[in-house]
């Protein structure tokens, strides 16, 4: 049997007969070669063959004779370099794929999905808690606006969504002491005034002055207190805090105090004030 190196070989002495001989010698030694055990009967790819053929001034050969004279035909795609992006083979060579990474919009949604049922962290485990701060972790990764304190999105009425706050909640309390409705932060950075405004059954509020210490946090000094929205008590000295604005955009926010205490919070309102 012919070897494929000696067809090669044939193909590089075409120069040196007539292109019939030449035809009639490869038609032959094909029909004797056999490559890794697959016999007679492959057929080679007839423009391959016409480019050895008439590479130095013989006519090229039909392809339609090529492919009559039973010589194996190597499929196209195989002799073509791939255009696909490496990561894309080495995923399938070990069995994975590259898949893009989740956008903001995704994880801000799943993050709200987890959400759904906690009442605001008073209902959540240990678990679920340690699930959200996860994904409140990867949005704050890819923070849009890294200097919250200078960011026009900051201002407005926020509603809480989540927060791990024990005093907030009302965790000690039986649930009927606890506030039941909507909770709202007002922020105002340009003139560094907030409020924290509960709404059924106590209304209760309280209202603070801010003082900036970096792009995003600033320092809470809580000035006053208003039991049932109505009765002003003045806050002591030492009713302060530390809240860092860690994730801002359009529509939401998430905050982490000096405590430890994440909040959550959706932007109801950008033109409302303390």
């Amino acid at each position: 049997r012919t070897s494929l190196f000696e067809l090669y070989r044939l193909v590089g002495t075409c120069c040196r007969k007539s292109s019939t001989e030449t035809l009639n010698h490869l038609r032959n030694s094909a029909r004797q070669m056999s490559v890794c055990g697959v016999k007679s009967g492959l057929r080679l790819q007839a423009d391959t063959w016409a480019r050895c053929s008439g590479a130095r001034g013989i006519p090229r050969l039909p392809a339609a004779a090529l492919r009559r004279s039973g010589a194996p035909q190597i499929p196209l795609r195989s002799r073509r370099a791939s255009t696909q992006p490496p990561q894309a083979l080495f995923g399938r060579l070990f069995g994975g794929g590259m898949t893009a990474a989740p956008n903001v919009e995704e994880q801000k949604e799943k993050l709200l999905q987890k959400l759904v049922g906690l009442g605001r962290g008073v209902n959540a485990s240990d678990a679920e808690r340690r699930e959200v701060n996860q994904l409140a972790k990867q949005l704050e990764s890819r923070n849009p606006n890294k200097k919250a304190l200078a960011s026009p999105l900051l201002a407005g009425k926020w509603e809480l969504l989540y927060t791990t706050s024990d005093s907030i909640l009302g965790t000690s309390r039986p649930s009927f002491l606890r506030p039941n409705g909507p909770i709202h932060q007002f922020l105002d950075p340009e003139n560094l005034k907030a409020a924290n405004k509960e709404s059924w059954p106590f209304f209760n509020q309280v209202y603070a002055d801010l003082t900036p210490e970096s792009d995003s946090r600033v320092a809470v000094q809580f000035k006053q207190f208003r039991i049932l929205g109505l009765l002003p008590i003045t806050a002591p000295e030492g009713a302060k805090g530390k809240l860092d604005t860690t994730f801002l955009d359009e529509e939401l926010r998430i905050s982490r105090g000096d405590k430890g205490n994440l909040f959550i919070l959706r932007q109801v309102d950008p033109k409302a004030r303390p």
